[in-house]
């Protein structure tokens, strides 16, 4: 199956998702905040604070695990995306990392079905486009190397969001075809 058939684009809520695992766009302290990260941790509960306070925070581009608690998902996968400061401090390559190191640790784990956010798209002030191109491609990259996760689910907040993906991923698969 092609990489490019193994990625959803949906729009809705992360927390509500059916999936083996999330993906939380985090701050470096793991112990919630705003936005996507206020939303898993108030709907994981409580035990996912007292879980992620063991974990010792997390640097931007790496991943940690933890249960999902209270969400339908087994996991949440926790990753610190970078903030945007005028793409000169390697934003690009540290999202990049994000995306792959959460990957990574779904492979790792088995993980079947994952479902990501867009991260630092927020209140971290990405680009929205240029972080949809940069998810993409880590994503497209490591399906076409590796089993697993069979399906990745990316989340998006807003229809615009979500024509936004659909018209990047469409024209990553064209060009790519091309190149071949």
């Amino acid at each position: 199956m092609n990489a490019e058939n193994r990625i959803n684009i949906i729009y809705g809520n992360i927390t509500k998702i059916k999936v083996d695992a999330i993906v939380n766009a985090a701050n470096p302290g793991l112990l919630g905040g705003g936005g996507v990260d206020g939303a898993i941790h108030k709907a994981a509960g409580p035990q996912l604070l007292d879980q992620c306070k063991k974990l010792n925070g997390c640097l931007s581009g790496e991943a940690k695990i933890t249960d999902g608690f209270n969400l339908p998902a087994k996991y949440i996968i926790h990753t610190v995306g970078p903030v945007w400061s005028g793409g000169n401090n390697k934003e690009e390559q540290i999202l990049a990392s994000c995306y792959r190191n959460s990957l990574n640790l779904a492979e790792k784990h088995g993980i079947k079905t994952i479902a990501f956010p867009a991260i630092s798209t927020g209140i971290y002030g990405f680009p929205f486009e240029s972080a949809c191109i940069i998810a993409l491609k880590t994503i497209l990259q490591f399906l076409n190397f590796n089993k697993n996760p069979h399906t990745v689910t990316l989340v998006c907040f807003s229809e615009n969001d979500y024509k936004t993906y659909h018209k990047i991923l469409n024209e990553t698969v064209q060009k790519n075809s091309i190149n071949e």
